[in-house]
């Protein structure tokens, strides 16, 4: 006789290192039903923009998540750039891709671990998280700090990098590339990863468009979306498509998360042969015309939604962030029941949840 009852999943998990909490509706070990409960974590970072002035704001966005703050700063950035009628250099543009791909990066190995942790996987966790302090090193040297580096300002960048420093990155991120080689195999070709992995989770094509799935989620199911492919800052200048794989279930995920780590290597050495020279920022007079605007970057995680609205003083009116995870929770409710007890850490985190990011 089958037995079923409530299971509360989270806020605090082993697993997780985010608060997600989630009600799990089970029949013995199989997941029936799915109920989100949100608002663990509070921060009030949107309500700021009233008492910070739009250059202070870059470091309150920045600080909605770390992991990828260099995208926040430059989703934000682009919007009152684009408000105030900025033209930013090309080389600041070329600057703001190296730095974001190379948060990319940073964001997938991080990922990677914390997923081999969730069935165990240990020396696949220690590997890919060795291989992420070359990255954070890179950030490192040329920014000054290794996770919130603060280099984007209205206008451009705040730092530049030499020659020099240009080809040690080409040399380090070749290092990474090597190292990614076993990591690679590790991942796409182990029985153990694939057993936790293949036909779990699965979300179709159609039911990721219904359910406005967004990043490698939406790619993991065959939606060739991603919003680098629109060309905003120097994307537009080096080639580039969209990795997509089409079986919508939890190894499709993390392989598109896998090949984009290479992809982001690629599109680092395309940006950094392509450099052109000349300043790295404009000068900003006055404050930003009364408007609204909307700004979406391609995070690691996905699509985050920015919309600004300005009046006419150095403080916002209204500031509103939809960040990735927050689009792709939908999905995961859509996951999860019919899959086994076991099988729920692992199924939230192939879509890289960040709850401070959705619960700001």
């Amino acid at each position: 006789m089958s037995k079923t009852g409530i299971i509360p999943f989270g806020p605090q998990h082993p697993v997780l290192p985010e608060p997600i909490h989630l009600k799990l509706v089970v029949e013995d070990e199989r997941v029936m039903e799915v109920y989100p409960a949100i608002g663990f974590v509070h921060r009030g970072l949107e309500m700021l923009a009233a008492k910070k002035d739009i250059n202070q704001m870059i470091y309150v966005v920045e600080r909605i998540c770390g992991i990828c703050s260099m995208m926040h700063g430059m989703t934000y950035c682009q919007a009152l750039e684009e408000l105030m009628g900025l033209d930013i250099p090309p080389r600041a543009k070329f600057l703001r891709v190296i730095w974001a791909e190379l948060h990319r990066i940073h964001s997938h190995l991080l990922w990677l671990g914390l997923f081999a942790d969730s069935f165990g996987f240990e020396n696949l966790f220690m590997q890919s998280w060795k291989i992420r302090e070359r990255i954070m090193d890179m950030l490192e040297r040329t920014a000054g700090n290794r996770v919130i580096i603060s280099v984007n300002i209205i206008g451009g960048v705040r730092r530049d990098m030499d020659d020099s420093t240009l080809r040690w990155i080409l040399q380090e991120i070749s290092g990474v590339e090597k190292d990614l080689s076993g990591l690679k195999d590790m991942v796409l070709n182990n029985y153990t990863v694939k057993k936790r992995t293949v036909g779990k989770g699965v979300l179709s094509k159609d039911e990721a468009l219904r359910l406005g799935a967004v990043g490698p989620v939406a790619r993991g199911s065959g939606i060739a979306r991603d919003l680098r492919a629109t060309g905003y800052a120097a994307y537009g200048e080096l080639d580039f498509e969209p990795v997509v794989e089409k079986e919508g279930d939890c190894f499709s995920r993390s392989v598109v998360r896998i090949r984009e780590i290479y992809q982001s290597i690629d599109l680092i050495r395309q940006a950094v042969s392509k450099m052109p020279s000349g300043e790295i920022s404009v000068k900003v007079k006055g404050n930003p015309p009364v408007g609204e605007v909307i700004s979406v970057v391609e995070q690691s995680r996905g699509e985050v939604f920015y919309y600004i609205k300005t009046s006419g003083t150095q403080y916002l009116e209204r500031l509103r962030v939809r960040t990735p995870t927050f689009a792709n929770i939908p999905a995961l409710l859509k996951m999860l029941p019919g899959c086994e007890l076991a099988d729920v850490p692992v199924l939230i985190l192939t879509i890289d949840p960040c709850i401070s990011c959705t619960e700001r």
